[in-house]
């Protein structure tokens, strides 16, 4: 029972700093401005997640173009030092290259399940007539994901169906993953 109760912490813990350092990732991708005095709602706490792990590690991984390698490292290191924890828990059965392979998985599916989320969240405020930077920062998020849905999907009655569409694509890659996950490691 301890082993699950940790187990669960541990997930909880490196998915949220996994994910926020994805999310740092995305948005240095489209140029969004990390700066709270810009409005951007999110930022202090974006760095106050990730600043302790990406700052070092842009100390010796350089960024590529507009990608801020840094992060994305990061949110690979957090992930495999989980499953290498998990691994010494269990016994160490399982092969390192193992562990590698499912850290790397684990961060293709937490990118899936965060851009979920943000699709959810964005889709929620666009049910009420607010203007918030809240609103602001997740239209910037989202939009760029929608943009090419919307080209090829309608709106039918004036509804907006690509949020809807976008969330089925990230489910389709999400089980796409779990079947190629299954082959490659079993």
């Amino acid at each position: 029972m301890l082993i699950q109760i940790f187990s669960l912490i541990l997930q909880f813990a490196t998915g949220l700093v996994a994910g926020t350092c994805l999310l740092r990732l995305y948005m240095h991708l489209l140029r969004i401005n990390l700066s709270a005095r810009a409005g951007n709602p999110l930022a202090p706490f974006v760095f106050a997640v990730t600043n302790w792990i990406v700052l070092p590690v842009r100390g010796f991984v350089p960024s590529l173009g507009r990608m801020d390698t840094g992060s994305l490292v990061a949110a690979y290191a957090v992930l495999l030092a989980k499953h290498a924890l998990l691994w010494l828990m269990a016994g160490a059965t399982a092969h390192w290259l193992s562990l590698v392979t499912q850290a790397g998985f684990e961060l293709i599916s937490v990118a899936l399940s965060s851009l979920m989320w943000l699709v959810i969240g964005y889709a929620v405020m666009s049910w009420f007539n607010t203007s918030s930077d809240v609103r602001y920062f997740l239209s910037q998020l989202v939009e760029p994901l929608l943009r090419p849905i919307r080209r090829v999907l309608p709106q039918m009655g004036g509804v907006d169906l690509s949020p809807i569409a976008l969330l089925l694509l990230l489910q389709i890659g999400d089980i796409v993953l779990h079947g190629v996950q299954a082959q490659v490691l079993f």
